[in-house]
C-alpha cells in the first residue's frame, strides 16, 4: 500500500497551484492526473482558442509567459506548456496517466483510501482540483438523430469539422460567442441563441477590462450579486482581443435569436427574450464605464477619455422566433458544465452532488476543493485566482498537521 499525507487529484492549473504551496511549506504530497498535465486546454478546447485575459494578467505570479508579449494573449498550446514548463520549475510531484476511482475514509484511523487505475492509496488528506469543467451540460431540448450533429462546445474543434449546413450555436458567453464569430468567418450560415450574459469591454481608457475589475475590487467580490453566480461573461481574447458587441455580430451576419426555448414537430422555438438580455448585457458594460469614469476621476488619473465607448447604437432585433430543424445541420451547446465528483465517496457533497466547503475546507474533515468558481472571490476560477486559493487551503492543511503532530508528540 502506497502512502502520502496530500494526495491532489488533478494536475491542471488549480493542482499545479497546490502543489507549489504545499511544497513551500514542507507538506509532502502527491498529484495525481488521468491524462497529461493542463489536459483540457489541449484536447477538450477548440483549436483557434486563445485565453480571455491578458499574459500579464492569466499567470501565476513565479512565472511570466516566455513567448507572449504582456498584454497579449496565450494560445491554449502556450497555456499548456506554461504549466508544463511551471510544474517542471517547482518540481512538482505530479504522476500522469493515472486515473482515481474512488476515494472513501478508513475506518478507524485518520485518512482516506483512494483507489487508482495504479494501485491503492493510502492519504491523510485529499485535495480535489478537477476544476468545474468536468462534466458537459447538453439541455434535453433536441433529441438525437432530430439535427444531423449536436456536440458541445467542448468537442467543437474547427468549422471543417463540422458537416455541411447551417449551425446552431447555443450559449452567448466567450465560447458560444466566439465560436459563432470564427463559423461565420468561414462563410457558414450561423444562428446565435443569446441568453443572459454578462458583457465588459475588452478595454477602456486605455486600459483592459482585467485591470478595471482589479482596481475597483471586482474580482475580490466574495459573493456573488444575488441570481448571477452562473452567469456567463461575453468577452473574447481572439484576434488580438476585442469588446464582444452583438450589434457587429448581428451586422456581420450572424442571425441572433433569443434563448432555446423548446423543440416540436421539427421546428426549434425560440424565447422572445433576445432585447432584454442585450439591454441587460448593455447595462453591465455601461455601469462598469461610469465606474471606471468615476475612479479616473476621484484618483486623478490621466487615462483618455474614450466618449466613443458609450455609443450603442439601435439593438438588433431577433432573426427568427422559431427555426426549422432541416435547415440546421449542426447545433453546438456552449451550455456550460456540471460537477462530477462521484470518485469522492466521502460526505463532502450535497444532495445534489454538489461540493460543501467554506473557501475550499470541505465539511468533511481531510478533505478539500480547489479551482471552483467563487470558491472564495470572484476570481477563483480564473488562473492568477486559483493560486492565492491554493495558498489559503495549504495554509489549512499545514495548520492541521501542526496539531497532529502536537498530539503525536504528547
Amino acid at each position: 500500500m502506497e502512502e502520502v499525507e496530500v494526495l491532489v487529484v488533478g494536475a491542471g492549473q488549480a493542482g499545479v497551484a497546490m502543489s507549489e504551496h504545499l511544497s513551500d511549506a514542507g507538506v509532502p504530497h502527491l498529484v495525481l492526473e488521468r491524462h497529461r498535465i493542463a489536459e483540457r486546454w489541449r484536447s477538450e478546447r477548440w483549436d483557434s482558442l486563445v485565453a480571455n485575459g491578458p499574459a500579464w494578467h492569466d499567470r501565476f505570479p513565479g512565472l511570466e509567459f516566455p513567448d507572449v508579449a504582456p498584454d497579449g494573449f496565450a494560445s491554449k498550446e502556450q497555456v499548456a506548456a506554461y504549466f508544463e514548463a511551471y510544474a517542471e520549475k517547482i518540481g512538482a510531484p505530479i504522476r500522469t496517466g493515472v486515473t482515481v476511482t474512488s476515494v472513501t475514509r478508513i475506518e478507524g484511523r485518520p485518512g482516506f483510501r483512494v483507489e487508482t487505475s495504479d494501485g491503492p492509496i493510502e492519504a491523510r488528506y485529499v485535495v480535489a482540483a478537477t476544476g468545474p469543467f468536468q462534466k458537459p451540460v447538453i439541455p434535453p431540448i433536441v433529441p438525437e438523430g432530430v439535427v444531423a450533429h449536436q456536440i458541445h462546445s467542448s468537442a467543437y474543434r474547427n468549422p471543417e469539422q463540422l458537416p455541411e449546413g447551417a449551425v446552431l450555436v447555443v450559449g452567448a458567453g466567450s465560447s458560444g460567442v466566439q465560436i459563432a464569430d470564427e463559423l461565420r468567418r468561414a462563410g457558414r450560415t450561423v444562428h446565435l441563441s443569446v441568453g443572459p450574459h454578462d458583457r465588459p469591454p475588452r478595454s477602456y481608457r486605455g486600459r483592459d477590462f482585467c485591470w478595471w475589475l482589479g482596481v475597483l475590487q471586482k474580482w475580490d467580490m466574495e459573493t456573488p450579486p444575488e441570481g448571477a453566480a452562473h452567469v456567463t461573461i461575453a468577452v473574447s481574447g481572439a484576434r488580438g482581443g476585442h469588446t464582444v458587441d452583438f450589434r457587429e455580430l448581428a451586422a456581420s451576419g450572424v442571425n441572433l435569436v433569443g434563448m432555446t426555448a423548446s423543440h416540436q414537430d421539427g421546428t426549434l422555438h425560440f424565447a422572445d427574450d433576445l432585447a432584454a438580455n442585450i439591454a441587460a448585457g448593455d447595462a453591465n458594460y455601461l455601469a462598469l464605464l461610469d465606474e471606471a469614469d468615476a475612479y479616473v476621476t476621484r484618483n486623478g488619473l490621466d487615462l483618455p477619455e474614450e466618449p466613443s465607448a458609450r455609443e450603442l447604437g439601435p439593438a438588433p432585433a431577433a432573426s427568427s422566433s422559431a427555426l426549422d430543424v432541416s435547415a440546421v445541420g449542426t447545433i453546438i451547446w456552449a451550455t456550460g458544465f456540471a460537477a462530477d465528483y462521484g470518485w469522492l465517496k466521502v460526505g463532502a457533497l450535497d444532495e445534489n452532488g454538489r461540493p460543501r466547503h467554506r473557501r475550499g475546507v470541505s465539511t468533511e474533515p481531510g478533505v478539500y476543493f480547489l479551482g471552483l468558481p467563487w470558491l472564495s472571490r470572484r476570481g477563483s476560477s480564473f488562473i492568477w485566482g486559483v493560486w492565492h486559493d491554493a495558498k489559503h487551503v495549504a495554509g489549512h492543511i499545514t495548520t492541521q498537521r501542526g496539531y497532529l503532530s502536537f498530539g503525536d508528540a504528547r
